[in-house]
């Protein structure tokens, strides 16, 4: 891509607006989902309105390669819905790893339940209904969580964040999905759902035992790690 006159970088020339043809192009180049993600996928869509609370593919393929990235063997994951992410996080798992899943509701864990089956991975999931935040509380306390990922109620972030910054090791992940929130996030007049995203984005980057970015990935990405045990 051609750039500005006289050498001068320009951070907006480097973002585009993502239109159904390219975003068509993206998917082509990403390995295609597996027989199981690909049944899931459409079941999910079949849902209706719903469906927009599942990743995008070429998320889960980023969630898949993370875990393969930093060997990950203990895997926490606040939102379950269909079981999308999980399978994914599942298959990036190391030999005898774990991924921990909870969500407030059961409704879509039988559809969940038969896709991990089908993939392969169901005995490395284990599912957990109720308040992710009593969930969270009855993990051990130390710091032994390799990867995490926040895609659950929005008000909800910013204490999930405080319950497990101090259980990721120093070298792990935490993720947190749709922080942009259809960019209503960067407004400072935000309300309700975009305003929690907003407080908790301050929070994570004021937050001094992480490194972190927030990415323009599908609805926004945060990806933090974990620099210190205090």
């Amino acid at each position: 891509m051609t750039g500005p006159s006289k050498g001068r970088f320009v951070d907006a020339f480097k973002n585009i607006v993502m239109t159904q043809p390219i975003y068509d192009y993206l998917l082509r180049q990403a390995p295609p989902p597996s027989p199981a993600q690909a049944r899931l996928i459409q079941a999910t869509a079949d849902l209706g309105d719903a469906a927009e609370m599942q990743i995008p593919h070429e998320q889960g393929v980023f969630l898949t390669m993370l875990a393969e990235l930093i060997g990950a063997r203990r895997i926490v994951e606040v939102g379950t819905f269909t079981g999308y992410s999980a399978l994914c996080l599942a298959l990036g798992l190391v030999p005898g790893g774990m991924v921990l899943t909870c969500d407030i509701s059961d409704t879509w864990e039988p559809l969940a339940r038969s896709a991990w089956q089908e993939a392969g991975v169901a005995d490395r999931i284990d599912f957990r209904l109720g308040p992710a935040e009593e969930t969270l509380r009855r993990l051990p306390e130390d710091p032994v969580l390799d990867l995490v990922f926040i895609d659950a109620d929005k008000t909800g972030y910013l204490d999930y964040w405080e319950l497990l910054v101090p259980r990721v090791r120093p070298g792990g992940v935490l993720l947190a999905d749709n922080v942009l929130y259809y960019g209503e996030a960067a407004q400072e007049d935000a309300q309700g759902n975009a305003k929690a995203i907003r407080q908790f984005n301050d929070r994570v980057r004021a937050d001094d035992r992480v490194k972190s970015v927030l990415l323009p990935i599908a609805d926004g990405l945060t990806i933090a790690m974990r620099t210190a045990e205090t």
